[in-house]
C-alpha cells in the first residue's frame, strides 16, 4: 500500500490543520476581544507560500550600514515652511513620536534644529577650548577629550517651543507636529565636572558660555550649578557617533533643560562671573508675560505628557464595537522622574490612573498606557496629565494662560486633548472653561 499522499490531499490536510488551529485560537481568546473577527483560516497570506520565502535574500554585504525596511518609508522626520525662517537651514525636522517604540529614538529620526544649517566637521581638525575662570586653560583634540572617563545616560532633548505654536488654538492636526519637537536617546560622553576636577574651577566662576562652531556661532549661558551637576559633553548617541545634524563630533547635553542650550558642534566653554546675554537668551528663548515683562533664564522643561495612539496619524476608524485597544502615550519631565500619569475620557473632568511601562528614568521619556474597551459611536476627549517626583503636575490650559497669556510660545506644558469622533477619527482640540 502506498502511504504517500497526493499534492491535492496534502493541500486539503493543510487547510484542515489551519481551520482547526484557528478554531482553537478563537476558543482560547474568547472574551478578550483582541482577536480580529476577520482573521480567516483560508487567508491567502497563511495558505500560500510567501514570495519572499521562495527566493534568495540579500547577502550580508548588501548594506554595510543598515537601512530601514522599504515598507517603513512613511516613518520619517517632517518639516513645514511655517516653522522655517525663510529656508530650511534655520529650521526644524520633527520626530514621528506616534511611530516611536519604547523610550529610545533612532538616530535617523531624532528631532533636529539648526540655526545655520548642518555643519560638517572634520574630526581630525576638531578642537575644544576650555578657558576663562579655570586654573589650567586647555585646548583638547577629540582623541584627548575621549580619554576622560566616560558615562552613558538616557535623556530626552526637547525644544522649549514644543507645543508652543498650539496655544492660541490647535494649528496642526498631527501629534508629530504638535509634540514632535523632542526625542530621547542614550548618550555617551564625559561629565564636565570630571574635566573641571582636572583643570580646576576658580571659586568666583558662576556662569559658563557654550559656543558652537557652525556658522551661526550659537552661544548660550549656563549656570555653574548645572555644570557641576549633570552637564555632559557627548560624542556618542545610541551606540554610535553623533550624526552631523546632532552636532558631530561633539555637543553639549544638559539633561532635562531646553534643547537650545544643548549646543551642537561645540568648540568653546568659557567660565565667568556674569552671564553673556547672548542673542538666543535675549531676543529669543524668552517669554513675554501679559504684564509686559519677559521671563529669562528659565531652563528646565516642565513636566509634560501626550497621547500618541490614537492620534490623527493612527485613528480608530477600523476598530469594531467592543474591541479592546491600548491607549498609549509619553510623559517626561526636566525636573526629575515621572511618578504617574492620569487619563481622562471627557476632556479633564474625570481622570483614571494609567500604567507606566518599561524603564522609568530621570529626565527621560516614560511610556504609559491604558487598556480601553472601544464602544463604536461614542465621542471621547482624551486628555493626559503627568506628575513627577519634584512635586509638579501638568496645569490646565486655563491655569497656564492666566499666568502666561497666549503670546508666549516657550515652556508650554498644559494638558492637551485629542478628540476621538464617533467614527474613530482623531482631532487635536482645545478644552477651555
Amino acid at each position: 500500500m502506498d502511504n504517500k499522499k497526493s499534492k491535492e490531499e496534502q493541500s486539503i490536510d493543510r487547510r484542515d490543520f489551519f481551520r482547526k488551529t484557528a478554531a482553537m485560537s478563537v476558543t482560547a481568546l474568547a472574551g478578550t476581544s483582541l482577536l480580529s473577527s476577520n482573521a480567516m483560516a483560508d487567508d491567502p497570506a497563511i495558505m500560500n507560500h510567501t514570495a519572499w520565502g521562495q527566493k534568495w535574500g540579500d547577502p550580508v554585504t548588501a548594506n554595510l550600514y543598515g537601512v530601514p525596511s522599504a515598507y517603513e518609508h512613511n516613518v520619517t522626520r517632517r518639516n513645514t515652511k511655517l516653522l522655517a525662517s525663510g529656508n530650511f537651514r534655520a529650521s526644524i525636522a520633527v520626530t514621528p513620536i506616534h511611530e516611536s517604540q519604547g523610550i529610545i529614538t533612532p538616530n535617523g529620526l531624532f528631532f533636529s534644529r539648526s540655526h545655520g544649517g548642518t555643519a560638517h566637521v572634520d574630526p581630525n581638525e576638531y578642537r575644544l577650548m576650555i578657558h576663562g575662570l579655570v586654573e589650567k586653560p586647555i585646548v583638547l583634540t577629540l582623541a584627548q577629550l575621549k580619554r576622560y572617563p566616560s558615562v552613558t545616560r538616557t535623556h530626552f532633548i526637547e525644544c522649549p517651543a514644543n507645543g508652543g505654536q498650539e496655544w492660541r488654538g490647535p494649528q496642526f492636526n498631527s501629534v508629530q507636529f504638535a509634540k514632535g519637537f523632542m526625542a530621547s536617546a542614550e548618550w555617551t560622553g564625559v561629565y564636565i565636572k570630571t574635566i573641571l576636577e582636572d583643570l580646576g574651577l576658580k571659586p568666583e566662576a558662576q556662569w559658563m558660555l557654550a559656543e558652537g562652531s557652525d556658522n551661526s556661532k550659537m552661544g548660550r549661558t549656563v549656570p555653574v550649578d548645572k555644570v557641576l551637576d549633570d552637564a555632559m559633553i557627548v560624542w556618542g548617541q545610541n551606540g554610535e557617533a553623533l550624526r552631523p545634524e546632532q552636532g558631530y563630533p561633539v555637543r553639549l547635553l544638559l539633561p532635562g533643560w531646553e534643547g537650545n542650550l544643548c549646543v551642537k558642534w561645540l568648540r568653546r566653554l568659557e567660565f565667568a562671573t556674569e552671564p553673556w546675554y547672548c542673542k538666543e537668551e535675549t531676543s529669543k528663548y524668552t517669554d513675554l508675560k501679559p504684564t509686559g515683562k519677559a521671563i529669562q533664564h528659565f531652563y528646565a522643561n516642565e513636566v509634560n505628557s501626550t497621547v500618541v495612539s490614537p492620534s490623527p496619524e493612527i485613528p480608530w476608524t477600523d476598530l469594531e464595537d467592543g474591541a479592546v485597544v491600548e491607549i498609549e502615550g509619553l510623559a517626561w519631565s526636566g525636573m526629575g522622574t515621572i511618578t504617574g500619569v492620569d487619563l481622562s475620557f471627557d476632556g479633564g473632568k474625570n481622570y483614571v490612573e494609567a500604567k507606566l511601562k518599561g524603564l522609568v528614568l530621570p529626565k527621560s521619556w516614560t511610556r504609559w498606557s491604558f487598556m480601553h474597551t472601544y464602544k463604536k459611536g461614542d465621542r471621547l476627549l482624551l486628555t493626559s496629565r503627568a506628575m513627577d517626583d519634584a512635586g509638579y503636575i501638568q496645569p490646565t490650559i486655563d491655569e497656564e494662560v492666566s499666568i502666561m497669556g497666549v503670546e508666549a510660545v516657550y515652556h508650554r506644558n498644559a494638558v492637551e486633548t485629542w478628540e476621538v469622533t464617533k467614527t474613530g477619527e482623531v482631532n487635536h482640540v482645545q478644552i477651555r472653561s
